[in-house]
């Protein structure tokens, strides 16, 4: 019995013959490299760290940014809640060949304090560097308890090299929507802008258009910059906030059955004129609200071209206690376009300058709003 324990862990070691008929080639093979490995290396290596390199290389095979095997350890940091109160440095970033970038900072934060912009790349963690980790991992490498510090090395536009600087983490209370009333050419706009598509986002939105519809609002700018997305059925759900009824969505897979997602109801605007403003951290589920409402005619879409994520993922816990979070299927907007790799291009192009006070991307979806506000009145 011991020496057919050790033989199943060993299975190079196995006759030839017995091999073929006990034990796939390729995982044979698997088995030879891993044990030539730790038997003549030069360097004393791990096995858990060659079996781990292992499954994320079949993975990493796949060629697709958006799949990926996470160990024990990192699953630990994969499963921490996303929530709007969290403990870390006050940014949205998303994927980056180098590390993270930069999408947004938030106001008063700490990161806004120590003067880190959008487009800055974070390349490292307290001196290790991330590039090439999963966006998740990395952002968790960043929070931590309030109060304790982190070090980021910090690569800026036109820099020849990274910097670093140390940021002191503090408790980030990001609302998931905020609204305010404005003024354009003379006619009331009302702007709101969506941080996430989190449980609850659709009753958000609704909660502070509501007031502004009520003084008056004429048209309405919906701000989804920075919006790296969040749950599909929260998409739906505000998009149903403008559009009455019809698809929203449909979703398709190779082993995933074809669905249409239509509008759900609880309609507030269904024919204010609108305007959604977009830019590369503009991602997934906000692809979705934005580009449902372009082509159901229902908003004028203007800011930069939207991240590109048209594809969905399912999340499978593993015996080893890590994770696979694996490309399942695909998003089509109600026209039949896949967002993956083209993203959604603005009617209306413009960019925010963060080294001025003014928010140029919103004047100009003001601008943008105010005549078609008018025509409709």
């Amino acid at each position: 019995m011991c020496v057919g324990l050790w033989l199943g862990g060993h299975p190079t070691d196995l006759p030839g013959g017995l091999q073929k008929v006990f034990v796939s080639d390729d995982r044979a093979v698997r088995a030879e490299l891993i044990d030539a490995i730790e038997s003549d290396y030069y360097k004393k290596v791990s096995p858990k760290s060659l079996e781990q390199a292992s499954l994320k290389g079949i993975v990493n095979s796949l060629h697709d940014q958006f799949s990926s095997y996470y160990t024990p350890d990192e699953a630990k940091l994969f499963r921490q809640v996303i929530n709007p109160q969290f403990e870390g440095v006050g940014m949205s970033i998303r994927k980056d060949p180098r590390g993270l970038k930069v999408v947004s900072v938030f106001d008063a934060s700490p990161a806004k304090h120590v003067g880190i912009r959008p487009d800055d790349v974070i390349t490292a963690v307290d001196g290790r560097s991330i590039a090439g980790e999963a966006t998740n991992v990395s952002t968790a490498r960043i929070k931590g308890p309030a109060g304790t510090s982190v070090t980021l090395s910090v690569l800026s536009p036109g820099a020849k090299a990274p910097r670093p600087i140390r940021v002191k983490r503090a408790k980030i209370d990001v609302p998931v929507a905020a609204g305010q009333l404005k003024r354009q050419a003379g006619q009331p706009l009302a702007y709101v802008r969506l941080a996430t598509f989190s449980a609850g986002a659709h009753a958000a939105v609704a909660q502070k258009l509501e007031p502004l519809l009520r003084r008056g609002a004429r048209g309405i700018v919906l701000d989804l910059r920075g919006n790296g997305g969040g749950l599909l059925h929260e998409a739906v759900l505000v998009a149903s906030l403008f559009i009455k009824r019809g698809p929203i969505v449909v979703t398709d897979g190779r082993t995933q059955p074809r669905h249409v997602f239509n509008a759900e109801g609880g309609t507030i605007a269904p024919s204010l004129p609108m305007v959604v403003l977009v830019d590369g951290g503009t991602a997934s589920s906000s692809e979705i609200v934005a580009g449902a409402l372009r082509d159901r005619g229902r908003a004028v879409v203007v800011g930069e071209k939207t991240y590109g994520k048209g594809v969905f993922q399912n999340v499978q816990s593993l015996e080893n206690g890590g994770v696979l979070d694996l490309t399942v299927g695909s998003y089509y907007l109600p026209k039949g376009s896949n967002l993956a790799h083209n993203g959604i291009v603005p009617a209306v192009r413009v960019r925010d300058d963060p080294r001025t006070s003014r928010d140029e991307a919103v004047d100009t979806a003001l601008r943008v709003l105010a005549p078609l506000a008018a025509r409709a009145r």
